[in-house]
């Protein structure tokens, strides 16, 4: 028969290891938000009502850089609904969201109304690069290449911003959140 104490000790070994390995592992705390995610307690959405961020009239516009490598302005996405995410590769929230922004971003890539700008916060975007390809993501990577307007971002990762047609923002949220819900694609589509 077993001792009690060398199952206590084996049973406390394992628990402390699991607990190393989600304090040190990315993937490993990614996996577990995206459990606790599945429970729709993270659910965005976007409110009717006035818009979230007090913004200035005229929003400052920012450039960015897309997969091409060409540099575009935010001005130029006027009359679009633009849905902004930024995050990093070192961020466990951020890869707890990917599945679900990957999938929001396959539903709607197709529809030139809709822009997706995935703004990597990454010192080095081939990391980035090499994250979304390993993991079979299909969302166009972009950096920025100058100031943002911290209405946009104020440095928190995530963060997840729509603009509206006018180039408004109707939500803002920084954390995680769930994006590929029903609720929140129907709100999207409500924006056009």
């Amino acid at each position: 028969m077993i001792n009690k104490s060398i199952l206590r000790k084996a049973g406390n070994y394992i628990f402390f290891g699991l607990v190393l390995l989600l304090l040190f592992n990315p993937d490993a705390k990614a996996w577990l938000l995206r459990q606790v995610m599945a429970t729709g307690l993270f659910n965005a959405g976007i409110k009717k009502e006035a818009p979230v961020v007090k913004q200035p009239s005229n929003l400052a516009a920012f450039n960015f850089r897309n997969e091409k490598g060409i540099i575009v302005s935010s001005t130029d996405l006027k009359g679009k609904v633009v849905f902004i995410n930024f995050w990093a590769t070192w961020c466990p929230p951020c890869r707890a969201e990917m599945p679900a922004l990957n999938d929001l971003y396959n539903q709607f890539h197709k529809d030139d109304r809709f822009v997706f700008l995935f703004l990597n916060e990454d010192d080095d975007p081939s990391k980035a690069t090499g994250y979304l390809k390993s993991n079979g993501f299909s969302m166009p990577l972009v950096t920025s290449t100058g100031n943002l307007p911290s209405e946009l971002y104020s440095g928190s990762l995530p963060t997840t911003v729509v603009l509206n047609k006018e180039g408004r923002i109707v939500y803002k949220h920084e954390g995680l959140a769930k994006y590929n819900t029903t609720e929140f694609i129907q709100q999207l589509k409500d924006l056009l």
